[in-house]
């Protein structure tokens, strides 16, 4: 039964992390039930031998490191409102690590103070998973500066900002944090190339 699904499981177009995941909990599942006495040993025994599935490559990512995040957080200056609103998105995704739909779901009063540390509580993410983040003193101080330039008091967090230079709108959608973040890291290699010539 467990290979069945197994089976059935690669024929969705599941990752193979995803599938190994769902492998493990069942096999612990087994090895509980089976110490218990509710499941006998042969049975568990069986269970556990379901091979994983096999990770073909390696998984590899596009992450920044500590320097190219300090300069890609460099290239806003922070003097207009637009710059201190993309500074604090490239602040909350650098430094705590968040995807680009969690941000755009972020509302002011999900920043709370536990035991002397700001944090984001209880954030729901990918497969609604709630989590709490630690948020670092500079990324406070980057959505502060935000936040005060802009005089949100609660409510979403990030907002659209029109060709006047004001607010608008409730939020915006991880679409727009794409170009926002091209923009940054495309005035930095330029910067980097002005540089050495």
């Amino acid at each position: 039964m467990v290979t069945r699904y197994r089976i059935a499981l690669e024929q969705h177009p599941y990752a193979p992390s995803t599938i190994n995941l769902r492998l493990a909990a069942i096999r612990r599942l087994a090895y509980e039930a089976s110490d218990c006495g509710l499941l006998s040993p042969d049975l568990a025994a069986g269970i556990r031998r379901v091979k994983g599935v096999r990770r073909l490559g390696v998984r590899v990512g596009n992450w920044p490191t500590a320097e190219e995040g300090k300069k890609l957080l460099g290239a806003e200056t922070a003097y207009t409102l637009r710059s201190r609103r993309n500074r604090a998105l490239l602040s909350l995704l650098i430094g705590c690590g968040l995807r680009r739909a969690e941000v755009t779901t972020l509302r002011l009063e999900d920043l709370q103070l536990r035991e002397g540390h700001w944090v984001i509580a209880d954030l729901r993410g990918q497969g609604d998973h709630i989590r709490t983040i630690p948020v670092p003193q500079w990324v406070k101080e980057a959505v502060d500066s935000w936040t005060v330039g802009a005089g949100i008091t609660s409510g979403p967090l990030l907002r659209s900002i029109n060709k006047a230079g004001r607010i608008w709108g409730h939020g915006f959608t991880p679409k727009v944090i794409r170009p926002i973040v091209k923009t940054n890291a495309k005035a930095v290699v330029c910067h980097r190339r002005h540089r050495t010539i």
